[in-house]
């Protein structure tokens, strides 16, 4: 069947037809096969974990424009649990903070991170559970890695124009060819330009990006690809939050301070992949990243509030990063005894050194039926100065057993040396510490016949919690099936998983020093279905997860559920065609998202969500072959919630975003 689904066949039932396509990301919502740009390859029916994939195709449909919008529709993912605050990407997996890669090469977490433009992304692969024995450092809900866009060693392009909600235009072109007769020298280009406004006042949406790749394939054994890309935002912080008890309209209030609402990213990437089929058996690879990036944030946020005074502070940020990471690994692919055996052995190298300045103060105070803005502050006061460098090495080992594509076992062991040297500029005082931490993943994955599979697997994970602390470790116990119904373009899988988090550090208020307190465990199910079937396209996803705080230190939040994790979360999207409706198909997409609401705090007493539903639409008409106009709605009801709040302002949910798209390709 994986080899059938590389081709094209139509099989005629009763009243539909069922399609099975070729796996090209902008073809299908329905991926077979991990991955061009990581880690793990191969049948998603043969790897022993959770895994969802977000084609090309699939974000198009939605018109997804930030990475949190990507996974609306992913089984076990909660996104944007701080509403209107934009400065990064939210989004958590099975009840953790997702760390996040590029090609297989870590990134970092999202929260503080950078957002990243999923227009860059041929794909975006979610990995749950732990698999810091894969990735490296990581939570152990999961890891999400994004597949950049790379020639294709042919001519294509693709060119359109936007105009939506807020004032916002854009255009943006993907496109490439050969560069010599024999074709062993092909590129690509990719960028964007944006400029707009999002729904709050005083705010921006202004963006340029632009990639640039080339591939060498002199070979069908040899290939080298060099990508460059740049990254730059002008962009807001968020509103600022709302004073909490009230309900203010998204767009016509703002307590912020327009003279002083900012936040610029702008970094430059560049990357080098290289493989080579060495023979008999043997493969090499390698993926080089380096990139330096500048960013800041500067905002009035709403503090408190007294009767109708609303208390404000100024808070902001000013970063530098300059990071390295490059991993090289050989396989090695034999017959051993019944079983075909490929081994994985390599190194992975990384060098960072960041700066990061804050400031914080207290601002002007305002009436809440009254609003006066006072401008932007002369200076405020810094409160933080530091440079962390940081050099990690680590060796890793996968291997896997295949006995006639029906019973796999996966193997995994990673030992990672992390080094950091923290300098208080403010203090000077500088601060060392390393980290040497070994975590593997086995899985076993058998095959009731060749278009379902059954899976149990055990993995770890660990992230650096601070200099002077153990890593905050985890571990996950799963279960599961995946089933492609032969004759279909279709995936559907089921999981049931038990998982844990010890270590969890906080910084004690008394010593003001980071400790390890605390152990988080999350029980839960996922089910998850993309299918194409005839003139329908279909993703649906529904989780349940029991998130329980099982040691908590002095906090007293034993029995708790933790902050911003949901028991219940739900989502589908089913698009239909009309072939030849006047001069072209028409495309009509209806997609609904449901989650049962969390708590604020780890406490249970700062406030809840309460359980909220959002509608999303669109529509598409192909005007020719290669030309098509389309609209998305995000939020067609309008639907409000209060995402993050209680504590000292409300952050309210996104709000209604329509954009209408004109797209030309060849």
């Amino acid at each position: 069947m994986p080899c059938a689904a590389l081709a094209q066949e139509t099989v005629q039932l009763p009243d539909l037809v069922l399609e099975t396509t070729g796996g090209d990301d902008n073809e299908t919502v329905v991926a077979s096969e991990l991955s061009r740009g990581g880690k793990i390859k191969g049948d998603v029916l043969n790897i022993p974990a959770s895994v969802s994939v977000i084609t090309s195709k699939e974000i198009e449909q939605r018109n997804a424009t930030s990475i949190e919008e990507v996974l609306n529709y992913t089984a076990g993912a909660v996104t944007d649990s701080y509403g209107a605050d934009d400065r990064f990407d939210y989004f958590s997996i099975r009840g953790f903070e997702a760390y996040t890669y590029r090609d297989g090469l870590q990134l970092g977490a999202n929260f503080g991170g950078i957002r990243e433009e999923p227009f860059a992304f041929e794909r975006i692969e979610v990995f749950k559970g732990a698999n810091s024995a894969t990735f490296g450092v990581s939570d152990p809900g999961g890891s999400v890695n994004y597949v950049t866009k790379t020639p294709r060693g042919e001519r294509f392009g693709n060119a359109y124009t936007s105009v939506g909600s807020f004032g916002t235009a854009e255009v943006g072109v993907d496109f490439g060819d050969t560069l010599n007769p024999e074709g062993t020298l092909s590129y690509r280009f990719t960028g964007l330009v944006r400029d707009g406004e999002r729904e709050y006042p005083h705010s921006q949406n202004d963006e340029t990006f632009a990639m640039f790749g080339i591939s060498w394939r002199p070979t069908d054994r040899t290939e080298l690809t060099f990508i460059l890309d740049d990254l730059n935002r002008d962009d807001v912080p968020g509103s600022g939050g709302f004073p909490a008890g009230y309900d203010f309209d998204r767009s016509d209030t703002f307590f912020g301070e327009p003279d002083y609402n900012y936040r610029t990213t702008d970094r430059t990437t560049a990357t080098i992949k290289a493989t080579h089929d060495l023979g008999n058996g043997f493969s090499f690879g390698s993926t080089l990243r380096y990139s330096d990036a500048y960013s800041d944030f500067g905002y009035a946020y709403v503090s408190g509030s007294s009767g109708t005074t609303v208390n404000r502070a100024f808070f902001a940020s000013e970063s530098t990063g300059e990071n390295f990471i490059a991993d090289a690994h050989l396989t090695y692919s034999t017959q051993i005894g019944g079983a075909v055996s490929t081994t994985l052995v390599g190194v992975e190298l990384s060098s960072s050194d960041e700066t990061n300045m804050r400031f914080f103060g207290p601002a002007p105070s305002m009436d809440v039926n009254n609003p006066v803005y006072t401008g932007r502050p002369v200076s405020v006061p810094q409160i933080a100065d530091t440079e962390t460098k940081t050099d990690g090495t680590a060796i890793f080992l996968q291997q896997d057993l295949d006995w006639q594509d029906r019973v796999i076992a996966s193997f995994g062991l990673r030992h990672d040396w992390i080094d950091v040297t923290q300098t208080n500029n403010m203090a000077s005082t500088i601060e060392q510490g390393d980290i040497s931490e070994t975590t593997g993943r086995f899985g076993l994955t058998y095959k009731l016949n060749p278009n379902l599979s059954l899976f149990g697997s055990y993995a770890q994970s660990a992230i650096p919690a601070g200099l002077g602390v153990v890593p905050e470790t985890g571990e996950q116990f799963e279960l599961g099936a995946k089933w492609r119904p032969e004759g279909t373009n279709a995936l559907f899988s089921a999981s049931i998983y038990d998982l844990s988090k010890t270590n969890i550090t906080r910084t004690n208020p008394i010593t003001n020093q980071p400790e390890p307190i605390g152990e988080v465990r999350v029980r839960g199910l996922d089910l998850e279905a993309k299918a194409e079937l005839g003139a329908f396209e279909i993703v649906a996803a529904y989780s349940y997860l029991n998130p329980e705080i099982v040691e908590n230190g002095t906090n007293g939040n034993v029995g708790n559920m933790p902050a911003r994790v949901p028991n219940h979360i739900a989502s589908i999207w089913v698009n239909h065609t009309w072939e030849s409706l006047g001069r072209g198909d028409l495309t009509v997409g209806l997609g609904g998202r449901f989650s049962d609401g969390y708590f604020f705090d780890d406490a249970n007493t700062a406030g809840h969500s309460g359980s909220f539903f959002v509608v999303d639409a669109a529509a598409k008409y192909q005007l020719t072959e290669q030309t098509s106009v389309s609209v998305n709605v995000k939020n067609l009801l309008n639907e409000k919630h209060v995402a993050f709040g209680g504590f000292y302002a409300d952050f309210y949910s996104p709000g209604r975003e329509i954009q209408a798209k004109l797209n030309h390709s060849w």
